[in-house]
């Protein structure tokens, strides 16, 4: 009996079309697809415990293929009490006094940004899952930025997300290694890739570079028309995050509140 092929994933990241395909087109070869965490996905190309790996980039290509497959839109995840729920996005300088529930450098423009009562507020944060930051985000305690596919995946009641511009989209990747000359991969980058099962398949290598400087599907919509605090300060209006401890304004609320001293 041929050996599974091992596809993983890791937060996110819904392979199940794919793997529907897969299912269809290649009956008699197992594919066990599972899950893995975005600081193992490498490790476990590596290793050999997975044949291909669908994570986020970048990562290091040291010995890997890379197709580049598309982009998420970055989200801001609050509790639902805060002033953030009355905006459709808010840009990544109105977070300068948040705390960040996460490690900064996954997030280089809020620590940017970011005040040095927030960054050192942050900092002595302990190390947390995103499910746990998650938790700790309801209570009011702090905010997390993740791509909108994670934030979906964690969703609560009692927390709300929102785009963020001026923060980098999260791309996601398909990788596996160079030396490893299985030819299930040539067709799972087939599946991955849309070709038809009749039409003919480019090597592993040829696909890998045909990934790159292609157009990226970028996902989560469009911000385009949505009322945003940044819109707010261009169009001279003043409305901006009010204080925190204020109480949160109402979508579409016409009252202005002055921007803080400083920032």
């Amino acid at each position: 009996m041929t050996d599974p092929f091992c596809v993983e994933f890791v937060p996110g990241v819904t392979p199940d079309k794919w793997l529907r395909v897969w299912a269809t087109r290649l009956p008699e070869s197992p594919l066990e697809a599972s899950p893995v965490e975005d600081a193992d996905a490498a490790t476990h190309l590596r290793d050999g415990s997975a044949s291909m790996v669908l994570l986020r980039l970048p990562v290091d290509r040291e010995g890997l293929h890379v197709i580049p497959l598309y982009e998420e839109v970055p989200v801001v995840v609050v509790s639902k009490e805060h002033v953030v729920t009355a905006f459709d996005e808010v840009d990544v300088m109105d977070l300068a006094e948040e705390v960040l529930l996460q490690d900064p450098a996954h997030v280089p423009e809020w620590a940017e940004v970011a005040t040095a009562d927030a960054r050192e507020r942050a900092a002595a944060m302990p190390p947390m899952t995103t499910k746990q930051a998650v938790s700790v985000v309801a209570s009011g305690s702090g905010i997390v930025i993740v791509p909108m596919s994670v934030a979906r995946l964690h969703h609560r009641k009692d927390v709300v997300h929102r785009p963020v511009a001026g923060v980098a989209p999260s791309r996601v990747g398909l990788a596996w290694r160079v030396d490893d000359e299985d030819p299930r991969i040539e067709d799972f980058i087939g599946i991955v890739r849309g070709r038809t099962e009749r039409s003919s398949r480019g090597g592993a290598s040829a696909a890998s570079q045909a990934g790159e400087g292609q157009p990226r599907e970028r996902t989560g919509g469009d911000a385009g028309g949505r009322h945003t605090p940044s819109d707010a300060r261009r169009q001279g209006r003043g409305r901006t995050l009010p204080q925190r401890g204020a109480a949160p304004r109402r979508r579409g609320s016409s009252s202005a509140r002055s921007r803080r001293k400083g920032r």
